[in-house]
């Protein structure tokens, strides 16, 4: 019996506190700089966005009389927005189909009962070995910020100096977003998906699927790799220390639709980049060794097919992505599409939501 998973099951529930799926990996190295003094830390003022929001503006990639509308979604939002969209609930609804964002899903090769014993080795990968701190385990420098930081956001939780340091990472990263008025953005993904339900328009999902034969000996591979986090937890603390601010002001662009900000202050991309080197030793487990071209072709083929087969179609990808010079809207453009940025100087009249009030006004007028 094969059993199909999120990826979040295979020692991948740390990342589930960072992002809703798997992001296509950004191609960033492991910080090496001398840690900054844990004095640094950056207090912030409260979010001040609140309310209902529009979000960004739709990229149109075209070709012909075929559409695909993208909408670019950050990974942390203001906590106190509501978002609401006219121009993307109707672009859903006059859609055939509506890509998710790209992702990984596991194939475990086991059966319930095979999965209920794989659960205390999960549980252990986790974990410091022989029961080791985090005070065992890290240079003095790094736990000196690690304990500051975690006196700050995570002063109750006792549990978290037994785990390994990118797990602890995570955990302080959610504290910090939490405690600094920021959330994940997976409510506005979820409401994409209640649209798409609602105008009964097709939901396609493109992953790519790691096919785990031996999932004991995956998670032996993880233990085995070395990957303890410490790199990542360092990312972590540059974030929590100092980055904080355009962390929320990308947050802040994204809710007012503000694509000029949004491209000066880009997200701060920790998460992307631990989450590629974790997922990058459950891939190499199974002998997959650029998870990142494989994810990329995935989501193109679906776009490939979305362009060819509708006249127009709604996708998700992430922001950072689309304004990434090398990223998947280059590839569509590399194959002899035309893409146009919702801050265009043209893009006011290619607007999806004034194409439909158009096309329903001339309708009404035939009548």
């Amino acid at each position: 019996m094969r059993i199909t998973l999120a990826p979040c099951f295979l020692l991948l529930t740390c990342a589930g506190a960072l992002a809703q799926t798997v992001a296509p990996a950004a191609s960033s190295s492991a910080a090496t700089a001398t840690p900054a003094p844990p004095a640094s830390i950056t207090t912030l003022q409260a979010v001040t966005v609140t309310g209902v929001v529009p979000g960004p503006g739709l990229w149109k990639v075209s070709r012909g009389d075929h559409v695909l509308w993208i909408m670019g979604m950050v990974r942390t939002v203001p906590s106190g927005i509501e978002w609401r969209s006219a121009q993307v609930a109707q672009t859903i609804a006059a859609s055939q189909v509506v890509l998710e964002a790209p992702g990984v899903k596991t194939k475990l090769d086991t059966n319930w009962l095979g999965k209920l014993f794989l659960l205390p080795s999960v549980y252990h990968a986790q974990r410091n070995p022989d029961g080791k701190t985090l005070q065992q385990v890290l240079p003095p420098a790094l736990y000196a910020r690690w304990a500051s930081a975690r006196q700050q956001y995570l002063a109750d939780d006792r549990g978290v100096e037994r785990l390994k340091p990118m797990f602890a990472g995570f955990k302080l990263y959610s504290a910090a977003l939490k405690q600094h008025g920021l959330r994940s953005s997976g409510k506005i993904n979820d409401t994409i998906k209640q649209l798409a339900e609602q105008h009964q328009v097709k939901l396609e999902k493109p992953r790519y699927t790691l096919e785990v034969h031996e999932p004991r000996q995956a998670v032996k591979t993880f233990e085995a790799s070395g990957l303890d986090g410490t790199a990542c937890l360092n990312q972590i603390l540059d974030v929590v220390e100092h980055r904080l601010p355009a962390l929320r002001a990308s947050a802040d662009a994204w809710a007012t639709g503000d694509i000029a900000t949004l491209r000066k202050v880009r997200q701060a991309d920790t998460d992307d980049s631990c989450e590629s080197a974790f997922n990058t030793i459950i891939a190499k487990s199974v002998g997959v060794t650029d998870l990142s071209r494989r994810l990329e072709s995935t989501w193109l083929t679906a776009a490939d097919t979305a362009l060819a087969s509708h006249t127009q179609s709604f996708a998700v990808l992430p922001m950072d992505n689309l304004l990434d010079p090398h990223g998947y809207l280059a590839a569509l453009q590399a194959r002899g599409y035309t893409v146009i940025a919702p801050d265009a100087e043209d893009a006011s009249t290619t607007d999806p939501a004034a194409a439909a009030s158009t096309a329903a006004a001339a309708a009404s007028s035939t009548h």
